[in-house]
């Protein structure tokens, strides 16, 4: 059955409720073992993949995940949509925590990460476009379903992403609100890249977790209510799906 949709999902997010005719996975790929097993299962009679990011305990960090070889996971079940969900921070005075937001840009200030499948000597050189990151038509198919589902969500804004696994000091946050970022993370880079190099729609719906240090008049960010804040808005995802697949 052809894939309609794949999910990856980030912190918060280790499984799919409400799939039925469920099956796992367990994949390799030319760059290794991705994130975990894929689960496979059906909404609206409709085939989704699922895979969590971090794994199922979440024991890999941002900037230790093997994006690449999640990505061509995906890839192999003939995955071409991608919704990657992403825990943010928000900056922008509209993106406090339990928002939801599908962004239209980013800013990339990761290092050290595989960023390209054109790596191997010989292999042809990708000079993707990335003047829109996040494909503008699988954006409006998330915000429609959202608005189906009566779903409230933000429609776009600059998606900032960081090495991890710290979070930002404030001044950092200044910076990348100096720069034009409204919220911040640290997992859709290279994803979206990755992503585009082998012709899959991506795009990305932030949870926001907490404020960005600094910002909302908070003094530390508590790492239970991040996950509070976290559980109450990923619980809201199957019905946005559910919706997309109608």
């Amino acid at each position: 059955m052809t894939i309609e949709l794949a999910v990856i999902g980030g912190t918060g997010l280790y499984n799919f409720p409400g799939l039925q005719n469920v099956e796992k996975r367990t994949l390799d790929t030319p760059y290794g073992a991705p994130s975990d097993a894929v689960t496979l299962g059906d909404i609206n009679g409709k085939r989704v993949a699922f895979l969590a990011r971090h794994a199922s305990g979440h024991s890999i960090p941002p900037h230790r995940i093997n994006y690449r070889a999640n990505v061509w996971a995906l890839h192999s079940l003939g995955a071409t949509r991608i919704v990657g969900v992403n825990a943010v921070g928000g900056i922008r005075e509209d993106m406090g925590p339990r928002t939801l937001i599908v962004p239209d840009q980013l800013i990339d200030y990761t290092h050290g990460r595989y960023t390209s499948f054109c790596d191997a000597d010989g292999a042809k050189v990708e000079h993707v476009d990335m003047t829109e990151p996040y494909r503008p038509v699988l954006r409006a198919a998330l915000l429609a379903a959202a608005k189906r589902a009566g779903i409230a969500v933000i429609d776009g804004g600059c998606h900032g992403i960081t090495q991890g696994p710290r979070l930002e000091t404030a001044a950092e946050v200044q910076r990348l609100r100096r720069d034009g970022c409204d919220l911040v993370g640290m997992t859709s880079m290279p994803e979206a890249a990755l992503a585009r190099e082998l012709q899959i729609d991506y795009a990305c719906l932030a949870m926001v977790a907490n404020w960005a240090a600094g910002c909302g008049g908070q003094a530390e960010i508590k790492e239970p209510e991040v996950f509070e804040h976290l559980k109450h808005t990923a619980a809201q995802l199957p019905a946005i799906v559910s919706a997309m697949l109608a």
